[in-house]
């Protein structure tokens, strides 16, 4: 009988990456459609994302994910990139093509996929804050879903303003900018609003963006990335003051279905990743 002994690899480079719950999400779909992959969780640093991609490459790896604080980073040291990517600036999943990596953005359209099981986002006024790597692809996803409006909070002005220019010159949405040190009150025109920040993430599990809770109003729909726990404080918050709320779960779940379609050509079901990521947050 000839056996394989050399599995596939996959895996995920951030900092920090303790508390990811991706590998225990991956490896479950892994298991459940008989893959012979597995998915390694590294914590690497900014000073060290090169030997990392330089490593994944040379070991032959199918694929990874990037996350916090790598999502721009990681482009110098890819091969390629996937036409939304590119609109993006921004990757969080590069796929083995021949002997090189290709840069994809998955969070962007897993998070439109959770949003649009209670809404669609064409001609609504969104309240987003943040502007790194999710940011971008959120935003990105959203305006080519139609979204009408979409005001930046951020505390960096640069970032803000360069994700702001992008939308504005690269699709039809109006996009704003606010940098504002006060406690951002949404408006009453708004229809969502999104945390695009790690802001809540565990260890640091009652952090809250820089919003003036008594503004969420019923009706609003409120969505926050944060996997780790996945009732955040603006989870939490929102419910409190009447709002429809999408916790993070939704957005990782999609985008690792979406992931793992680019590394191995299979859909695989969301269903069994979701249920494994309840079991170890909730």
């Amino acid at each position: 009988m000839t056996h394989n002994f050399l599995s596939g690899l996959t895996g995920s480079f951030a900092m920090p990456a303790a508390e990811n719950p991706t590998v225990a999400m991956v490896e479950a779909a892994y298991r459940h459609h008989g893959l012979d992959i597995r998915y390694i969780n590294c914590e690497v640093t900014p000073e060290r994302l090169g030997d990392a991609v330089r490593g994944a490459r040379a070991m032959g790896w199918i694929g990874f994910n990037c996350s916090i604080p790598h999502k721009v980073a990681v482009i110098e040291h890819l091969d390629g990139l996937g036409e939304s990517a590119a609109v993006m600036g921004a990757v969080n999943c590069a796929v083995r093509r021949a002997d090189g990596f290709i840069g994809e953005n998955t969070d962007g359209k897993g998070f439109l996929q959770s949003l649009r099981t209670v809404t669609d986002p064409r001609d609504k006024t969104v309240v987003m804050f943040g502007a790194g790597g999710a940011a971008r692809a959120i935003g990105v996803e959203l305006a080519f879903a139609g979204a009408k409006r979409i005001i930046i909070v951020n505390r960096s002005a640069e970032r803000g303003r360069g994700l702001a220019d992008l939308l504005n010159s690269r699709t039809a949405v109006q996009a704003e900018l606010v940098t504002d040190s006060a406690p951002y009150r949404v408006p009453a025109e708004a229809e969502i609003l999104v945390n695009a920040t790690s802001i809540g993430l565990y260890p640091d599990i009652e952090g809250r963006i820089n919003l003036d809770v008594s503004s969420l109003h019923p009706g609003l729909i409120v969505a926050d990335v944060i996997t780790n726990p996945p009732r955040s404080p603006l989870i939490r918050d929102a419910e409190a003051r009447g709002c429809r709320t999408l916790d993070g779960l939704g957005m990782v779940v999609n985008q690792g279905v979406i992931g793992i379609k680019y590394w191995t050509g299979i859909d695989v079901d969301a269903a069994v990743m979701r249920r494994t990521l309840q079991d170890l947050l909730l």
